[in-house]
């Protein structure tokens, strides 16, 4: 019978012990709310929100561990270069990027990417040949160098296949350009309304 009282005095033991412990715990939990020393450099903050806000900066241009964008790029103030739409790209840039291939099937549209894949587009009046573009729109910010088209050419052979041919020089550049001016007029007519 002593074996039995030992091992129950053990438990007994254990059972304090973890009472104990878990009681200081919730007793060092009692404190509702932390008291903190000012400082000026935490001003206008939510209790918990501990970022610093330097002199002359704004809530929203505080300084967080993630940088400006935050963890997810957001936070940025874009709406001056049209990217403040909730797409990953420039929105003019990408408007008239589809305003300028609107004529060709579409494969893929990605806003998020800023990617444009046409399907092949053959022209009525030359049924021999026929073309493709990618388009990418290469960030937030209306820009010359803002957007890149790369244009595929096939001809067909006697055989009746399809056979990649050279593109003649500066279509690219001149898709480009028609995107470029496209997402200029987009730009002067979201200012006028």
């Amino acid at each position: 019978m002593k074996g039995t009282t030992c091992a129950s005095g053990r438990t007994v033991l254990k059972l304090t012990a973890t009472a104990l412990i878990a009681g200081l715990g919730l007793a060092a939990c009692s404190q509702t709310e932390a008291v903190y020393p000012e400082d000026k450099r935490y001003r206008g903050m939510n209790q918990g929100d501990y970022r610093m806000v330097k002199p002359g900066q704004s809530e929203r241009e505080r300084e967080t561990i993630f940088g400006q964008g935050g963890l997810f790029g957001g936070g940025g103030d874009d709406k001056d270069q049209g990217g403040g739409t909730g797409i990953g790209v420039n929105a003019w840039l990408w408007r008239a990027s589809l305003d300028t291939v609107a004529f060709m099937p579409l494969v893929s549209a990605d806003p998020f990417g800023g990617v444009i894949i046409t399907d092949w587009y053959a022209d009525p009046a030359t049924p021999g040949e026929r073309f493709k573009a990618n388009v990418f729109i290469l960030g937030r910010e209306l820009r010359a160098d803002g957007v890149k088209v790369n244009v595929f050419r096939q001809v067909r052979d006697p055989m009746g296949n399809w056979a990649d041919a050279p593109v003649a020089p500066g279509v690219g550049g001149e898709m480009e350009d028609a995107v470029l001016t496209r997402a200029r007029q987009l730009r002067i007519a979201s200012n006028e309304g």
